[in-house]
């Protein structure tokens, strides 16, 4: 039970692709989850109109 770590080349290379793997899912939920929270508070604004209320110009 003492030798039983693997050292050889597969391992370390099957090592290096699943952290790769990894990052590289973390990296992508968190764009998903920027673009959702950017998405969001861009919709939370009311949409632009032409229609906008004019108030008369200031008379002294």
């Amino acid at each position: 039970m003492s030798n039983d770590s693997d050292n050889s080349l597969a391992g370390r290379a099957a090592l290096a692709a699943g952290a790769a793997i990894g990052s590289a899912a973390i990296a992508a939920a968190l764009l998903f989850v920027k673009r959702r929270k950017d998405k969001k508070t861009q919709d939370a604004q009311p949409p632009k109109t032409g229609t906008a209320p004019h108030f008369p110009s200031e008379t002294d």
